[in-house]
């Protein structure tokens, strides 16, 4: 059975378009469905700018529906991983308000520490959400808590490389080490800044 989001019969007008190429200004007419195609009068390879990886982007078969991803497609599918994983981690926190205002704020830092220092934006941000399975203080052991991030990545198509990357962020979060990783610094640096901030609006609170 085809996926019917690559299957042409359940396309929709629009789905077939143009767009100017970005080197040379000449239009390309691009299909929904393809990550890229290479300009005819420039011959420079261009990247679909309405590319909607739509299940692509968690599905762990995705290289093989939509073909090889280039480094920008690929940053675009973990850009949409991170949203996945923050909406996930909302989900299981349920209504424990407090942990889900506090990844929040977290990821926040993180996502500006990491555009001032170039760090791997999706990897960062994953570890900022996931981190509150690892704090001190919940009740979940650290290998529980491994697991359980493990598997938030895994049941939403990280890919192995990634999921690696992101545990290893969280196991230096864990021993309270940065090591020579700017992603765990970020991290870890994004968690101190929140957690000042908390602790000052307690304190005026009282």
């Amino acid at each position: 059975m085809k996926c019917p989001g690559q299957d042409m019969r359940y396309w929709k007008p629009g789905d077939i378009f143009e767009v100017d190429c970005p080197h040379c200004g000449k239009l390309i007419e691009f299909f929904k469905d393809e990550a890229t195609r290479r300009c005819r009068t420039c011959k420079n390879l261009v990247v679909n700018p309405r590319m909607n990886f739509g299940c692509a982007a968690y599905c762990q078969y995705a290289a093989q529906c939509l073909g090889e991803f280039g480094p920008d497609l690929l940053a675009k599918r973990n850009d949409l991983l991170k949203d996945r994983v923050a909406l996930e981690v909302k989900r299981q926190l349920g209504k424990d308000f407090q942990k889900i205002g506090h990844a929040v704020k977290v990821a926040a830092y993180a996502e500006e520490i990491a555009r001032h220092e170039k760090t791997e934006l999706a990897l960062v941000l994953c570890a900022a959400y996931l981190h509150v399975f690892f704090e001190p203080a919940t009740e979940h052991p650290v290998e529980e808590a491994q697991k359980k991030a493990g598997d938030i990545l895994d049941r939403l198509g990280a890919g192995p490389d990634l999921t690696q990357k992101v545990l290893s962020i969280l196991d230096r979060f864990v021993s309270g080490g940065r090591g020579d990783s700017a992603d765990a610094k970020a991290l870890f640096d994004a968690h101190q800044r929140a957690s000042s901030d908390e602790a000052r609006l307690e304190s005026e609170a009282k």
